[in-house]
């Protein structure tokens, strides 16, 4: 009798063990529309992603960070400027659409552009749906910016983090724009475009292009360049560590 409990107790072991191995992680969300880092990542647009490919609805951290990676490790892929980024065309309205895996309490959503919050909308505790819909103003910009979305979860320390590479107003969502400006003139003309010149010293400016060795200085802090690159909103030196090491 106790050989048979024994076996049958065994085979009950086994069967949870498969069935804890075959249970899912729990997933959380991020921004589909416009495809932020990690959906286009998803998506294949960008090669080179890591694991952020299969699970762009993990990207958690601590609340407080600016970096598209929230800091978190495993996603470091997404801080990496050099990548060739699409970019979306919008107008100065855009809608901003959540896919959520898990529904958490949520304290409330930001989003910023460099330091500059744009957008804020408080959840007063509630758990979303599975999909959350948000409208930004953007009036206050034109060009190439990066966004950077944060869900703050209301009983941890944790948020979500995206961050959405977007061409505000008129041009196309190319990964790399150049700044132009278009000659006044009662019939057709030839846009002229203007070179960003490179400014080594003084303070980090957007637009402006830098080289390596280049030093500025950004809220207090010097800080030298460590790949050639022209400047973007959201770009700023603490946010992207592999374009700026403080000096």
């Amino acid at each position: 009798m106790r050989r048979k409990i024994t076996v049958a107790l065994v085979g009950f072991g086994a069967l949870v063990g498969s069935l804890l191995v075959t249970t899912p992680a729990a997933a959380h969300g991020y921004i589909s529309s416009p495809p932020s880092r990690q959906a286009m990542c998803a998506m294949g647009r960008v090669s080179d992603c890591g694991p952020i490919i299969w699970e762009p609805q993990s990207v958690e951290a601590p609340k407080g960070s600016h970096l598209c990676s929230g800091g978190n490790d495993r996603f470091r892929q997404l801080d990496d400027p050099t990548k060739n980024w699409p970019a979306t065309s919008v107008g100065h309205s855009v809608t901003f659409t959540w896919t959520i895996t898990a529904h958490h309490a949520t304290r409330d959503w930001e989003y910023f552009v460099g330091d500059t919050r744009v957008g804020y909308f408080d959840a007063h505790g509630s758990a979303p749906g599975d999909t959350v819909t948000q409208t930004v103003d953007l009036s206050g910009y034109d060009g190439r910016i990066l966004l950077l979305a944060r869900w703050n979860i209301a009983d941890t320390g944790n948020a979500f983090y995206s961050c959405v590479d977007l061409q505000v107003g008129s041009g196309g969502g190319t990964p790399t724009p150049t700044p132009t400006t278009s000659s006044p003139s009662p019939s057709p003309t030839p846009t002229a475009t203007t070179t960003p010149t490179s400014q080594p010293g003084g303070s980090w400016t957007a637009g402006t292009a830098y080289h390596v060795g280049d030093e500025v200085t950004y809220q207090g802090t010097t800080y030298r360049c460590l790949q050639d690159h022209t400047a973007l909103p959201g770009w700023e030196p603490p946010s992207v560590p592999a374009l700026w090491q403080p000096v």
